[in-house]
């Protein structure tokens, strides 16, 4: 089989596997999911702020101006996203 063939029978068998999930356990409640949201937004919150707050005590320790608080903002953000994406996939 091809590489091309086995990537898309491994998706249709995840695809298989989650529909059979959901017909037996049925819609997540509105909690859950609302609960889901927010540990996701926490996700991508927390190193963004871990970021620009390491960002901000470097630029004052060196008298950067705003130099590596714009760089560690983008470092913390493209963590958590990529932490959130990794969540979501999991779930």
């Amino acid at each position: 089989m091809k590489r091309n063939d086995s990537d898309l029978f491994e998706s249709v068998e995840r695809h298989r596997r989650r529909q059979d999930r959901w017909e037996q356990e049925g819609e997540r409640s509105l909690a859950r999911n609302l609960a889901m949201v927010g540990s996701i937004g926490w996700t991508v919150v927390t190193p963004t702020l871990l970021g620009i707050l390491a960002g901000r005590y470097v630029d004052r320790t060196f008298e950067t101006g705003i130099m590596w608080t714009a760089a560690l903002l983008v470092v913390g953000l493209t963590l958590g996203c990529r932490l959130a994406w990794r969540g979501m996939h999991h779930e």
